[in-house]
């Protein structure tokens, strides 16, 4: 082979390699584009298949009939708040991290996702996460649920927009729960009091803050406000009392 025609082939071969840095780059900046303007879109597309997953989880557990162990304990509890308590412990008790737990719905910020149990990187990387150590909606304390901001569908992307009387639902399989928004403070990543009981049901809300920085996180907090029981597991059972 001639040295014009091995040159032509390297200049031919440099052309291309220079193409494909170019593409590339050209990929990573749009990439990062989104990132800014919306939200991580490779890490998005995961997480909408997991979350299509995770309402077929949602769906089976709305059907899920009380066993006949149940149905007895349920019917010896004539307290309505009771009974919502005994659904949530027995929901919790059968859970593991990464399950689909719920549904968290804020109109105001154009929010509908399924959330899951627990709040390591995996489990965050299917939608929003509830923290193992606090209670499920039904029980007296705070339940707390993170999520991201940029990444992974940005579920929290835009909750620093929540104001006073905002509504949050979380629907669980054995009920509707109904917050009202109070207040947002920003915190260390290392303070748990937002975690804190207090003398109320209450929902915190939380996530990194700023926007692509964990210098430190954004709580916010909500009230309950109206609980509606729905799903097989309360439903036979107010059937039940019902015709008794």
């Amino acid at each position: 082979m001639s040295a014009t025609a091995t040159r032509g082939r390297a200049r031919s071969g440099l052309r291309l390699l220079s193409t494909l840095l170019i593409v590339s780059g050209g990929l990573l900046l749009a990439d990062a584009g989104a990132t800014l303007v919306w939200k991580e879109p490779v890490s998005s597309l995961y997480t909408r298949f997991q979350q299509g997953d995770l309402q077929g989880q949602l769906d089976r557990l709305d059907r899920i009939k009380p066993t006949p162990v149940q149905a007895r304990a349920l019917k010896q509890l004539p307290d309505p708040k009771r009974r919502l308590a005994f659904a949530a412990r027995s929901l919790d008790r059968k859970t593991q991290e990464g399950d689909a737990l719920g549904k968290l719905r804020i109109d105001r910020i154009g929010l509908s996702s399924v959330f899951v149990e627990g709040t390591d990187a995996g489990d965050l990387r299917k939608g929003p996460g509830h923290y193992p150590g606090t209670p499920l909606p039904g029980r007296r304390g705070t339940v707390a649920i993170a999520g991201h901001r940029t990444t992974y569908l940005a579920p929290f992307r835009h909750i620093d927009e929540l104001r006073r009387g905002d509504s949050v639902t979380v629907t669980m399989p054995y009920a509707k729960f109904t917050y009202r928004v109070e207040r947002t403070r920003i915190v260390k990543p290392t303070d748990l009091g937002v975690l804190k009981r207090v003398g109320y049901d209450r929902l915190v809300l939380t996530a990194c803050h700023p926007l692509y920085s964990a210098a430190k996180r954004i709580a916010v907090f909500s009230r309950l406000e109206r609980t509606e029981p729905s799903g097989e597991l309360l439903r036979q059972v107010s059937a039940g009392r019902a015709r008794d």
